[in-house]
């Protein structure tokens, strides 16, 4: 009997045997109630074997930041398929109809995902768009170089939801200055301050909040918390600042923690400013992460709806086998005041795949680095140093919250 592919109409309590099979671990309760509440029901897509669920994937609706706009993406989510119906082709079906059924609504050009293994979504489009770094900054290895206005700046401790309205309005002002992050809606506001995220939760504290404030106006927050179990550490689970005297205020205080011997954070930017300002650069042993992966659901609104950083006039061949619509030439016309992307019959500058279009997408990497790789084709000369500079964020992408 066939395998079928559809939407579910099921409850979610129906899915949570498969979700812990298929993670091979499992979930808390608080983990699973926190992505009950996120979750879209509507979104979810299963595979069905004789009436048992064997595979699902879900999506978010999210509005994430690209140069210049916010634009929807689907939040794919929640993929996994029973290690007894693996290679089966059932990822690649249950993949195919969620791309589908985005592109048939035509809302969101954009869909995006974090994954658990680097090697499974590249053939189906998607390309590493963000990375950030894992650090652990050891004690005595805390000490930051001068920065102006840091003493200006007050810490003050409060509970996590005493604020949480002030913190979230300011994450999500920051979110619409930084490419690859998404905005909070309530639910998402609700789900990470929840107490579900440290997997290993005995002697660890609940989440904490500090503000960072400049004459009674908030100007930063962090989130973390601690750890009293061997060396105990600080688990630092967000720190957002609108200039750098408050980024580096927070930061010297996560950094002095008392009873403590090390402070650790798993999604620092790999741009972020603490790189530069410890003293001892090597301390923190940065290990970079891959972030958010990105896919073209409709290839030309998703070109045009960023802005570009100096002015492109390019024919870029895609190719993608995937997803048939979005393979082709595309003339692609803009600056920073914005685009148009259209087909077109023109010869080809540039020729690129899919997944590593969409790679360059958010800034990073650039299209020079693909060219040196054979990764992306130039017909035209300097075609591909043209394209770098134009898709060159100032920013590296960062995605601050995993989904």
């Amino acid at each position: 009997m066939a395998i079928e592919i559809g939407r579910f109409e099921g409850e979610w309590g129906e899915l949570l045997e498969l979700i812990d099979v298929a993670f091979s671990a499992p979930w808390s309760d608080a983990q699973l109630e926190a992505e009950r509440k996120v979750w879209e029901p509507d979104r979810s897509i299963v595979a069905i074997d004789e009436k048992q669920l064997v595979g699902h994937t879900a999506a978010f609706s999210h509005l994430m930041t690209v140069p210049g706009a916010q634009v929807p993406m689907a939040g794919v989510t929640m993929v996994g398929v029973r290690a007894t119906h693996r290679r089966r082709g059932i990822l690649r079906d249950l993949m195919r109809a969620q791309l589908n059924e985005i592109h048939e609504a035509g809302t969101e050009p954009l869909a995006g995902l974090t994954a658990s293994e680097a090697v499974i979504y590249g053939r189906f489009g998607y390309g590493l768009a963000s990375d950030h770094q894992e650090i652990v900054v050891p004690k005595p290895a805390r000490e930051l170089r001068p920065v102006a206005g840091i003493d200006d700046v007050r810490i003050r401790y409060v509970g996590v939801r005493e604020t949480l309205a002030e913190t979230a309005a300011l994450r999500n002002k920051l979110a619409t200055e930084r490419v690859g992050m998404f905005e909070h809606n309530d639910r998402w506001q609700e789900l990470v301050v929840s107490d579900n995220v440290m997997v290993d939760p005995s002697n660890a504290s609940a989440l904490r909040c500090v503000l960072a404030e400049r004459d009674g106006e908030l100007t930063g927050f962090a989130h973390y918390r601690t750890k009293r179990a061997d060396k105990g550490f600080v688990e630092v689970r967000r720190v957002h600042a609108v200039d750098l005297a408050s980024h580096a205020a927070l930061w010297r205080y996560l950094l002095e923690p008392d009873l403590l011997s090390e402070t650790r954070y798993e999604a620092l930017p790999s741009d972020d400013p603490l790189l530069d300002l410890l003293v001892d650069q090597r301390a923190p042993s940065p290990i970079t992460r891959d972030g958010l992966w990105l896919r073209f659901v409709d290839l030309a609104p998703a070109l045009a709806a960023r802005t570009y950083a100096r002015d492109i006039d390019v024919v870029l061949e895609v190719t993608d086998g995937f997803l048939p619509w979005n393979a082709g030439k595309w003339h692609l016309a803009g600056g920073p005041a914005g685009a148009t992307c259209e087909s077109t019959t023109r010869p080809a500058d540039l020729t690129v795949d899919v997944r590593d279009l969409a790679s360059v997408y958010l800034g990073k990497p650039s299209f020079v680095r693909l060219g040196a790789a054979g990764l992306a084709q130039e017909h035209t000369a300097g075609a591909l140093g043209a394209a770098a500079q134009a898709f060159s964020t100032s920013r590296l992408p960062w995605l601050d919250t995993g989904f």
